[in-house]
């Protein structure tokens, strides 16, 4: 019970005394009020990310038109102002009166949310946009807006300056062109950058492309200096995605296997190859959107896989008795693309991109079992060579088992007594808390002496870890380094692992600044993307960034962080009764200056791992980390002058 003094009495005395919360308090945001107040709620956030998503809402609605059959190509341009212009050739947004509304049906979705052409009507059977709040939202995050629609044999034309018209729609000419054209300016406002990326979206035009088969989309930067062009078409679809995916990888079909099921109401379109490497890279998509935390079409695709290769092996006694494949086992070394269309698609998980559908699983289930089914029976020496890989997996996967008990009996009986000397933090609050990984005993030494133990952990690493792009589970659990990581971190790996057991809400890489120094990052990068992806996907990787130059002039001492920093300062310095020290590496440097420039939250720099398409990243670790080396020779090579900056 809570004494006396603890209530408050209501009575009108009191209520004037706090603040009152009355009628007058209800606020109702009209037209697109509600974005501008709270953009997040609609596009995710304002930074980068949120930006380009602008752009894909309008893409979106021209893929819409490609997928219903009416658009053949759509271009991209970014404008040398700063703005952004999207064209397509489909039938053009309706330019007619809107009876309810009053106005043009034009300035109606692009003033109204949930308004379009996309619940239940003619105007669209399947579509990835299905909340209709694209174009509105885009309308109300931009400082400058135009549509120009080519309908009826007239050019319609009307413009907004933030999400306000500034006149109806009108026609400006006669034309034989049809379709829509969007362009608009961000709202430097609304955004915390206005500027577009052309790398970010020339990847995510490349895969909508491949998942449209024969759709042409060509990228233009018109932007001073930057200028450049390219352009998507793929006659083969999702196959040619297949094997762009395996480009770097030795495949064990000739090539990929592939179906298509078109029916009324739904599509199930699914290829495949494997490889031999170990690892499983499946991209599932429901009416083109990545569909990243899977769904039920994913869940049918791999019923089926298990299924037809465990059915096969038994048939033909392939398989001792004894011996029992798990569907994890039939999938090492498989590449897919799995995209499905349907009309009424259920999006759910933590970032709406699980696919819901229940009768999906059945469908693609269905569809997959009759055709790879027969794939095999008419391809008896694939098939065989892939039971067998699935039986060498088995075995690999049961060596891992043992490893992996291994690893969690260390963990729960040494504490933080590890393998590595894990210098650990006093903080038990997660989130609070950071984790060094450093090279060699010596920086580690260094670091630790330098660190606030309070929050922060060091983890020395003895030499260069195992390559993991070139190793099965069971020789990565052998590695003495990659256990004291897993140890440490406490979440676990692939399927089992888990962010709310994860110790440190920060995983900061801090080598040496030499090519020894950036072999150990990508190694540790390779390591995190393959196994605890999560860690990369949810930005807990970090970078540190020590400097390589410090500058004595009398008392006073600088730090440099590059050769133009340091070339810089010596022009304003003139050269002239100064010290210039060069580290080579970590341990060269004191404690005190370690702490000061790379480790003291007030003023280090740390570069955030982050990972903006999946397909990019995976390409790029398994060229750099794979077994082909002329591909990764033709890379260095083409990116000589950039690969300090390559940013997965």
């Amino acid at each position: 019970m809570p004494n006396k003094k603890d209530v408050i009495e209501v009575t009108e005395e009191n209520l004037t005394k706090t603040t009152k919360y009355t009628e007058e308090d209800i606020q109702v945001l009209d037209g697109l009020e509600p974005v501008r107040k709270r953009p997040g709620m609609y596009i995710g956030s304002t930074d980068e990310k949120g930006l380009h998503h602008l752009v894909i809402e309008i893409v979106d609605n021209s893929i819409d038109e490609a997928i219903a059959g009416h658009c053949t190509e759509i271009n991209v341009v970014l404008n040398a102002d700063g703005s952004i212009t999207v064209v397509d050739n489909g039938r053009g947004i309706p330019t007619g009166i809107h009876k309810k509304e009053n106005k043009s049906a034009v300035e109606v979705v692009l003033t109204k949310l949930h308004a379009g052409g996309k619940f239940g009507g003619s105007g669209y059977k399947i579509s990835g946009g299905l909340h209709g709040v694209g174009l509105s939202c885009v309308n109300a995050l931009s400082k400058y807006l135009r549509v120009d629609v080519y309908q009826n044999k007239q050019h319609f034309v009307q413009e907004y300056h933030r999400g306000l018209p500034e006149y109806p729609l009108k026609v400006v000419e006669d034309t034989t062109e049809r379709g829509t054209t969007i362009t608009f300016l961000p709202d430097d406002e609304i955004f915390e950058t206005t500027e577009f990326n052309y790398e970010n979206l020339k990847a995510r035009f490349r895969e909508i492309a491949f998942l449209n088969k024969g759709l042409i989309i060509t990228l233009e930067d018109k932007r001073v200096g930057r200028e450049k062009n390219d352009e998507f078409v793929f006659k083969g679809g999702i196959i040619e995605f297949v094997d762009y995916l395996n480009k770097s990888r030795n495949t064990l079909f000739p090539e990929p296997f592939y179906v298509n099921k078109v029916n009324k109401t739904n599509e199930v379109e699914i290829a495949f190859q494997y490889n031999d490497g170990y690892t499983e890279i499946v991209n599932a998509y429901a009416n083109n959107i990545n569909t990243e935390e899977g769904g039920t079409h994913l869940v049918g695709f791999r019923n089926a896989i298990t299924k037809v290769i465990i059915d096969y092996a038994t048939k033909n006694k392939l398989l001792k008795a004894s011996e029992k494949l798990t569907g994890e086992d039939c999938r090492e070394g498989l590449t897919a693309v799995i995209s499905v269309k349907l009309q009424d698609p259920q999006f759910e998980g933590q970032t709406k991109t699980k696919l819901g559908n229940s009768e999906m699983r059945v469908i693609v289930e269905k569809v997959l079992n009759e055709s790879f089914s027969d794939y095999l029976e008419e391809n008896p020496n694939i098939a065989k060579e892939l039971i067998m890989k699935s039986i060498t997996a088995k075995r690999a996967r049961e060596a891992a088992r043992n490893a992996r008990e291994l690893t969690r009996r260390k963990s729960v009986l040494e504490n933080t007594t590890l393998p590595g000397k894990l210098a650990d933090c006093t903080e038990k609050d997660a989130s609070k808390c950071e984790i060094y990984i450093v090279e060699g005993d010596s920086a580690g030494g260094t670091a630790k002496q330098g660190r606030d133990r309070r929050f922060q952990a060091i983890l020395p690493l003895r030499g260069k870890i195992l390559n993991v792009e070139k190793a099965r589970l069971g020789r990565v659990l052998e590695n003495e380094e990659i256990k004291s990581m897993i140890t440490a971190f406490g979440c676990g790996i692939h399927a089992e692992f888990n962010e709310e057991k994860l110790r440190y809400d920060k995983i900061i890489c801090m080598t040496d600044a030499d090519v020894d120094g950036s072999h150990i990052r990508i190694l540790l990068l390779t390591f995190f993307y393959r196994f605890m992806r999560p860690l990369v996907e949810k930005g807990h990787v970090y970078i540190a960034q020590p400097p390589l130059y410090k500058i004595a002039r009398g008392k006073e001492i600088n730090y440099f962080y590059s050769d133009d920093e340091l070339n810089a300062e010596l022009d304003r310095l003139g050269n002239k009764n100064i010290e210039i020290q060069r580290y080579k590496g970590l341990g060269e440097m004191t404690s005190e200056q370690l702490w000061e420039t790379t480790m003291s939250p007030e003023h280090r720099t740390l570069l955030q791992v982050k990972m903006e398409d999946a397909v990019e990243a995976d390409e790029i670790f398994n060229t750099l980390m794979g077994e082909n080396p002329e591909l990764r020779r033709e890379f260095i090579e083409q990116n000589a002058t950039i690969v300090k900056e390559l940013d997965i």
